[in-house]
């Protein structure tokens, strides 16, 4: 077995790791491996049953998504108040394999197949969400803000790495084995997923340690994990009305949803209309997941990091609606096959490579409890409430008459909005990371709400 001093040199190259950091980076990058892995075995599913569904039923899929998250939160809520760290992560991944063991044998039988299409469709939509949330929750409360800068890129690419093989097992498999089988092998992703937080678990201790050990660096909350966070079931929506720092990041959030519900929105009209055989369509959507795996899993091993601690948090978060503003531009006098496709992979890129990264960053300051109620609130109401609206509205848009260029171009300064909001949180960011500093040098607890 490798041993960790031999990792910690190997792992120097390509990113500004310590010591007592070498294992939670690790199990880190594996969790996040084999949790997209499994999603993005089961995406280009999802896609096609989208447009299986019919595409003129997306806003009422987009619906129907935010209306089991607005009951899925409070559970999620309750859960966390009273289950350990160590416990309630297992058992939501849990739940969601017997979901997917569930659906595998619905399909397999052809029990009702239209709609649970359209079930599964919301399900996944919902897991993703879920799954990812919980994931990044965990992150940001096992690594400090100045931990997280340095290692978030390197901990996506793990992420990126898993959405890379995720699509690649889809084509491959997906004629020998049968689409529906394939939700086999995700769910057989998603218990190792577990398995890797078992292990982080384990490293934890190490990872307070290093940072306690390095001047200037805030330390990650030492609250005792053998209880659950306590508090309301309900606790994370006002913790979002109270605070500005979390209403902005919310904002943020809306504005990538609407501005990510417009493209791929875009992409079912043009695909749709491309080719009427599912089987061209699902590869259509294999294949983008398969480009935006490779570019992003590049950048995020070699340069997420030294962007981010180079420009800030908020360039960083800002770059994706840079990205949306250019490709809608473009969009609008060319809205092609090629230009969606192209536009869909550098946006997707930017975001999981540079801007996600980024989002998460800006989590590491904020209380404890804060990292999971509000931010799954946000994560998951306000996304995929932003998916719903966003959704009426691209229907709105196209049934007062409006081709798709110009709704293209409409989209244009939304995106230079976004920018100037991302900007403004990474400001807000380092401000709470610097009180942080000092606070810890001084022994005391700074206070953050309504910060």
């Amino acid at each position: 077995m490798v041993s960790e001093t031999v990792l910690y040199r190997w792992l120097g190259r390509v990113v500004a790791v310590r010591p007592g950091e070498v294992r939670a980076l690790i199990w880190s990058f594996a969790y996040f491996f084999c949790l997209l892995a499994g999603y993005y075995v089961l995406r280009p599913l999802r896609d096609e049953m989208g447009v299986a569904g019919g595409v003129r039923n997306l806003q009422w899929l987009f619906t129907a998504t935010f209306v089991v998250m607005l009951a899925a939160v409070p559970v999620f809520g309750a859960v966390v108040a009273r289950l350990p760290r160590r416990r309630f992560i297992p058992l939501i991944y849990h739940f969601f394999v017997v979901n997917i063991a569930i659906f595998w044998l619905l399909l397999s039988f052809d029990i009702g197949k239209l709609h649970v299409a359209r079930v599964f469709f919301v399900w996944i939509s919902v897991f993703s969400l879920f799954a990812v949330s919980v994931f990044w929750s965990f992150m940001a409360d096992l690594f400090a803000s100045e931990q997280g800068k340095r290692l978030f890129g390197f901990i996506a690419a793990g992420g990126s790495a898993g959405a890379l093989v995720g699509p690649a097992v889809t084509v491959w498999l997906a004629a020998p084995l049968g689409p529906v089988n394939l939700l086999i092998v995700a769910a057989v992703l998603l218990e190792l997923a577990v398995l890797c937080a078992h292990r982080l678990e384990s490293a934890a201790p190490q990872v307070r340690s290093e940072a306690v050990a390095v001047p200037g660096v805030t330390t990650p909350a030492a609250r005792p994990e053998s209880t659950g966070l306590g508090g309301g079931w309900l606790a994370g929506i006002a913790m979002v009305l109270r605070s500005p720092y979390l209403a902005g990041i919310a904002l943020w959030v809306s504005l990538l949803s609407l501005a990510g519900t417009f493209l791929y929105f875009q992409q079912a009209n043009i695909v749709a209309a491309a080719s009427d055989d599912p089987a061209v369509r699902t590869r259509i959507f294999a294949t983008i997941d398969l480009a935006i795996g490779i570019l992003t899993i590049i950048v995020q091993f070699f340069a997420t990091g030294k962007l981010i601690a180079r420009f800030g948090v908020g360039p960083a978060a800002g770059f994706l609606a840079v990205v949306f503003g250019f490709g809608f531009a473009v969009l609008a006098m060319s809205p092609v096959l090629a230009v969606v496709i192209a536009f869909q992979a550098i946006q997707r890129t930017a975001n999981f490579a540079v801007s996600n990264p980024a989002r998460e960053v800006l989590f590491t300051v904020v209380e404890r409890e804060e990292k999971y109620k509000a931010k799954n609130v946000i994560d998951i109401v306000v996304f995929r409430g932003a998916d719903a609206v966003s959704g009426w509205l691209f229907a709105a848009l196209r049934g007062a008459g409006l081709e798709l260029s110009a709704v293209s171009l409409a989209t244009v300064p939304v995106a230079a909005g976004w920018f100037i909001l991302a900007l403004a949180l990474g400001r807000t960011q380092e401000r709470r990371a610097r009180q942080g500093e000092l606070h810890s040098a001084a022994g005391t607890t700074p206070t953050t709400k309504g910060a």
